[in-house]
């Protein structure tokens, strides 16, 4: 039994800790879907996670924070928007130049404005986001197996939590079920023939980066006031990067996409349950432990897991035919 319940305490923890990761991922899905790549995810969930924390710590509101959040996400998605749609400068770039802003600018505004050496002042009550109970949970909790997994694993995380898992299934509704989503995927594979169809392509990309634009607002929000208590300085800790390799893992599929991203939750979570495993006499130190889900996130890249194709018209800017 206490294997039990150490398994459900480690699932507890992988659901917390790849909903950032789902996020972003979906995120990424929608912008690469339409055929812009975007590696600033990073930047962008760190200055939705900055933002966040900062006004939920001074207004109180952790609505208002997860509202300033996506609206700061929003404008570095617009920025890539300019420079990547309007201006058919180079993604990549684009998107580096993004990570770098927002690197120096969250330490920057967050020593100016609190004084606490780049961090925010630590959250609580209404300006963090509650675990939500659900109804019978502690009622049925002494019952085997199935008490633990509603009472723990299905009941307590924060609403942000249940959104994204929920977002999962509207995405593939959206992408394949929809107009937009048709014409979002065929903006990503021959924006040409979307053109000749008389719909604006421009129109459609700038659409699937405000959507990602939300989404890593969100996902930044939940890091500073869901996850943790705050901001503190580089918290998103490369989970951008890794949201994208779950993306490319996934071969840019929604349902896919949140395996992928519970997998790297995962490894975080046994990371952070287990220090120093001992096998049979050797013991792995807990900082090979950590460095986990980046050695996948390198393996993947590598290729190591079959050739993922991304959207043809990639990374491409869109010149309208005279």
């Amino acid at each position: 039994m206490d294997t039990f319940v150490t398994l459900i305490q480690v699932l507890d923890s992988t659901v917390r800790l790849a909903t950032p990761l789902l996020l972003a991922c979906l995120a990424g899905l929608y912008s690469e879907r339409a055929g812009i790549f975007d590696i600033g995810l990073e930047g962008k969930m760190l200055i939705a996670a900055f933002f966040s924390a900062a006004v939920a710590a001074v207004t109180g509101s952790v609505w208002l924070g997860l509202l300033a959040g996506i609206a700061a996400s929003l404008v570095l998605s617009a920025l890539h928007g300019v420079a990547s749609i309007t201006f058919r400068g180079n993604q990549l770039i684009s998107g580096v130049a993004i990570n770098f802003l927002a690197s120096g600018l969250t330490v920057l505004i967050a020593q100016s404005w609190f004084k606490q050496g780049g961090r925010t002042p630590s959250l609580f009550g209404g300006g963090r986001f509650e675990p939500i109970t659900f109804p019978f949970a502690d009622a049925v909790s002494d019952i085997p197996f199935l008490g633990p997994i509603y009472s723990e694993l299905l009941s307590g995380h924060s609403i942000l939590v249940y959104v994204s898992f929920l977002l999962v299934p509207t995405t593939w509704w959206v992408l394949y079920r929809t107009r937009f989503g048709l014409r979002l995927r065929a903006v990503g594979e021959n924006p040409a023939a979307v053109d000749t169809a008389g719909v604006s392509v421009v129109g459609l990309r700038f659409a699937a980066v405000a959507i990602c634009g939300v989404l890593c607002g969100i996902a930044g929000a939940y890091l500073a006031t869901a996850l943790q208590a705050g901001f503190v300085k580089e918290m998103t800790a490369g989970r951008g990067f890794i949201a994208l390799a779950a993306l490319i893992f996934a071969k840019w599929r929604p349902w896919h996409a949140m395996w992928a991203c519970l997998l790297f939750g995962l490894l975080q979570a046994v990371a952070l349950r287990f220090q120093n495993i001992d096998l049979g006499g050797v013991v792995i130190p807990v900082q090979v432990m950590d460095a986990l889900p980046y050695i996948l996130t390198v393996v993947i890249l590598a290729g190591f897991v079959g050739k993922a194709v991304p959207p043809k018209a990639g990374g491409e800017p869109y010149v309208k035919e005279r």
